[in-house]
């Protein structure tokens, strides 16, 4: 086995509860990532770690393996993603040689961006490729709240356009991920996504945005799965 997708999804959201299985475009909104991933053709297995037998019965359905329930003490909000993915790849007993991890929380990644960013890894030989979006607020609008006073940001370097991390897609070596325990290694590289397929859906707003957005694309999102 070459390529390991890996679906984290906790019952215990807290901002957002039960988002992973909330209704969304007619199936829970993990089915959406799922799909992503199996549609891709890039990954040998499409797994699924929950704590949680509602996300684990909607994510066989969507037709993930769920080969494992996560145990309680890696279903916390304080147990790191990189425990979780360690933990999984011990209890597979398994030594793919690149992880996919793939947040259910990006229903509107899709599979050509996975299919890119996976040729990106390959055809670069790079250690990991993260998934990023433009960060396009001008730099005068940010500022710091500190004890109810306003206070600027220091005046960032000009140089290229800045971005943030959009939390759809992780992809990296093993070995990387490994030695480093970090999914942003040295040398990782960017694979850019548009803002509207970037919604990291955290809270009900987020929820409402992406489900409109959704609305705009039902070619897609249309699935008899």
């Amino acid at each position: 086995m070459r390529v390991l997708a890996l679906i984290p999804a906790r019952g215990g959201s807290v901002r957002l509860p039960r988002k992973n299985v909330r209704d969304f475009m007619g199936k829970p909104l993990i089915h959406w990532t799922i799909k992503a991933a199996l549609t891709s053709g890039v990954c040998d297995r499409v797994t699924v770690n929950t704590d949680d037998v509602e996300i684990a019965e909607a994510a066989l359905n969507s037709g993930a393996e769920v080969p494992f329930m996560r145990p309680l003490y890696l279903a916390t909000s304080e147990a790191t993603t990189f425990d979780v993915v360690e933990h999984a790849i011990t209890a597979l007993n398994v030594t793919p040689e690149y992880i996919v991890l793939l947040q259910p929380t990006s229903p509107l990644r899709n599979a050509e961006d996975i299919k890119s960013a996976f040729a990106l890894i390959e055809r670069t030989g790079a250690p990991a490729v993260v998934s990023v979006s433009p960060f396009d607020k001008p730099w005068p609008v940010l500022c710091r709240v500190e004890a109810g006073v306003l206070n600027p940001v220091p005046e960032p370097s000009r140089g290229a356009p800045t971005h943030q991390l959009n939390g759809a897609i992780y992809i990296e070596r093993l070995q990387p991920f490994l030695s480093t325990r970090s999914f942003t290694p040295p040398g990782t590289l960017a694979y850019e996504m548009p803002p509207d397929r970037s919604i990291d859906v955290d809270t009900a707003l987020d929820f409402k945005i992406a489900h409109a957005i959704a609305l705009e694309c039902a070619g897609f999102f249309h699935d008899d799965a």
